[in-house]
């Protein structure tokens, strides 16, 4: 069960693992395009697909979180306590060893769409823009101010449950671009050697 924690140090957490999220995305942009559009040897999307996907949902959440907090009538609190449904959300995309596939949306997925390191540059964009509205967030209670979910709007997830549910959904899918690279090592040796 996730615990209740003080607000400065959630947001002090989620804006330190976004940052290390622009840092992995710079490092991409460093990579070829045919290195970014090899595809992993067990198929599945490659790292600028990986990319696309995050932005997709950065696209309907950022807004949503914008004005959500612009909205706020409430008062900052010092304690975050998670919401059941949220946390189980959050929980679910921690990235593990052996973390099995998740079905996506089909407007969510951009397997063969037509890509270049543009959608990296985006990606970095909206993880600056995360860092601002975390930073916003100080100023409105994290449990009380709540936003839609991008698959219904019949469901409300508190503020500070969307945050950490978005920002894991996009360490579990940059941890999937990166693990396409050692692959394609892997395949390029394997070419070479004849196996």
């Amino acid at each position: 069960m996730y615990m209740n924690t003080h607000t400065s140090a959630l947001i002090n957490g989620l804006q330190e693992k976004t940052r290390n999220l622009i840092s992995k995305a710079t490092y991409l942009l460093n990579l070829t395009e045919e290195t970014l559009k090899q595809r992993p040897a067990t198929g599945g999307w490659n790292a600028l697909e990986c990319m696309e996907h995050l932005n997709r949902y950065g696209d309907f959440y950022l807004p949503e979180i914008r004005k959500r907090i612009d909205q706020s009538p409430f008062p900052p609190a010092q304690i975050f306590k998670p919401g059941m449904l949220g946390n189980y959300f959050a929980k679910s995309m921690e990235p593990k060893k052996g973390t099995k596939k998740m079905k996506t949306f089909k407007d969510k997925d951009p397997i063969h769409t037509p890509l270049d390191k543009q959608c990296i540059e985006t990606f970095i964009e909206q993880q600056q823009e995360m860092l601002a509205l975390l930073q916003s967030a100080r100023e409105v209670d994290l449990n009380r101010t709540k936003t839609a979910i991008s698959i219904t709007k019949l469901i409300t997830l508190k503020l500070g449950d969307t945050f950490r549910f978005v920002i894991t959904h996009n360490e579990r899918h940059m941890a999937q671009a990166l693990a396409t690279l050692p692959a394609i090592k892997m395949d390029r040796a394997a070419a070479t050697t004849g196996n």
